[in-house]
């Protein structure tokens, strides 16, 4: 069985009282949401906040979760959309633009697995959390989409509203930025 339709299906279980399937949901995807969130928000208490946000959301829409899309998309969805809405209830829009280096120090700190995780420990953690955070926003959502979120090119069109050309193109400029930022310790495809 792939993954999605394993976490499709323990979505599935736990709208039908499993809790269980809830838990290992959460620690299946806990750790790559919260780091999106994270480099998004780029707050820690906020960062914090919008994480319960999405997994009450979650929680509340368990009865209504129909799998027409990969788990991850739809989950994916929410927390952007959380994180739209924290933006706009602060009233602080582009805050999330500027580099706070608590946030960035942070970053290394995270537990991770994955490629990404490889690159985002030492030093090279620090610019990568530093070039992420000078990427546009367009940029820097597609290409946490698609490494923490592990969506596809179509995916993230999907989610991010654009066309699937331009979502293409948001990666490939996010990725050739960073690998300009990163130089040597950029990570190999």
């Amino acid at each position: 069985m792939e993954e999605r339709d394993a976490d499709a299906q323990l979505m599935l279980r736990y709208a039908a009282g499993d809790a269980r399937a809830f838990e290992e949901l959460y620690e299946r995807h806990r750790g790559a949401l919260w780091r999106f969130i994270q480099r998004l928000v780029r707050d820690a208490a906020a960062t914090d906040d919008v994480f319960q946000e999405c997994w009450s959301r979650v929680i509340g829409s368990r009865e209504r979760y129909r799998p027409t899309a990969r788990f991850t998309t739809w989950l994916y969805r929410i927390a952007h959309n959380c994180c739209m809405d924290h933006w706009r209830k602060s009233g602080r829009r582009a805050a999330h633009e500027t580099t706070d280096d608590d946030a960035i120090a942070a970053t290394a700190d995270v537990p991770a697995s994955g490629p990404f995780a490889v690159v985002a420990a030492g030093e090279a953690g620090q610019r990568l959390a530093a070039a992420l955070g000078g990427l546009p926003e367009e940029q820097r959502v597609a290409f946490l989409l698609y490494v923490e979120g592990g969506l596809s090119v179509a995916e993230i069109a999907e989610q991010t509203g654009a066309g699937a050309e331009t979502a293409k193109s948001r990666l490939r400029y996010a990725v050739a930025r960073l690998k300009e930022a990163l130089g040597d310790d950029a990570p190999v495809d």
